[in-house]
């Protein structure tokens, strides 16, 4: 495995930990959607940071335009996340932190592939 994955894999660690603390921190408070969408938006400069620095820090994007992009892949990701844990919470009844995990997982291919290949272009 490459430097590059190895990071990769240890920041979306990091940002996945910070987002099913924030969704544990709010979802009693608020509505489980709205707990994930916080969560996410505190998990997004986990991520952000640590990808363009540690991950992809030979990206030839400006910190500007990659950051346009992430932001991109990472609404694309929280699309697809968001959608998987309306669908298995709400529709197949699996506990809200089982849920949440289970569209990280899956929102953690895509966004891969549009991080590497788009938003930190080499």
């Amino acid at each position: 495995m490459s430097t590059s994955a190895r990071w990769f894999v240890a920041v979306g660690v990091a940002a996945a930990m910070v987002h099913v603390g924030v969704f544990e921190a709010t979802r009693r408070l608020l509505q489980p959607e709205i707990a994930n969408l916080i969560g996410f938006g505190v998990a997004f400069m986990v991520s952000f940071y640590g990808h363009r620095f540690l991950s992809f820090k030979d990206a030839r994007t400006s910190l500007v335009t990659s950051f346009g992009r992430f932001a991109v892949t990472a609404l694309a990701g929280l699309a697809t996340n968001e959608a998987i844990f309306v669908l298995v919470f709400r529709v197949f009844d699996w506990p809200a932190t089982l849920a949440l995990v289970g569209g990280l997982l899956f929102a953690a291919g895509q966004t891969f592939v549009l991080t590497r290949f788009w938003a930190f272009r080499r």
